[in-house]
Formats: structure tokens, C-alpha cells, sequence
């Protein structure tokens, strides 16, 4: 199973982020929203995910 899910980040990580690294963290500590979710990339303002298993 290698379905990818795509996740909508918010506009702020964008805004507040003053360097590549900071939104790094912005998008590790939002995707603590989505716990089956691992982040593959980033691409086009969306986390490009796997799901993971319980």
C-alpha cells in the first residue's frame, strides 16, 4: 500500500516563517494533528503524506 494523501497547510506557516528550516518545524509541529500521517514532501502549499499503521 502506497497511497499518498495530500494535506492542506495553512496560510500562516507561509507568513511566519522566516527561513526553510522554521517552516520545517511550523509543518512537523501542525502535522501533529494528522498522528497517521508521515510526511513524504512538501509541494505547492500541501504535505504530500503516507498513512501509516496503528
Amino acid at each position: 500500500m502506497n497511497d499518498q494523501y495530500r494535506v492542506l497547510l495553512p496560510k500562516w506557516i507561509w507568513e511566519k516563517a522566516t527561513s526553510k528550516e522554521e517552516a520545517k518545524q511550523f509543518i512537523k509541529d501542525y502535522m501533529k494533528h494528522y498522528p497517521h500521517y508521515r510526511v513524504v514532501s512538501v509541494k505547492d502549499g500541501f504535505a504530500i503524506c503516507q498513512r501509516t499503521e496503528i
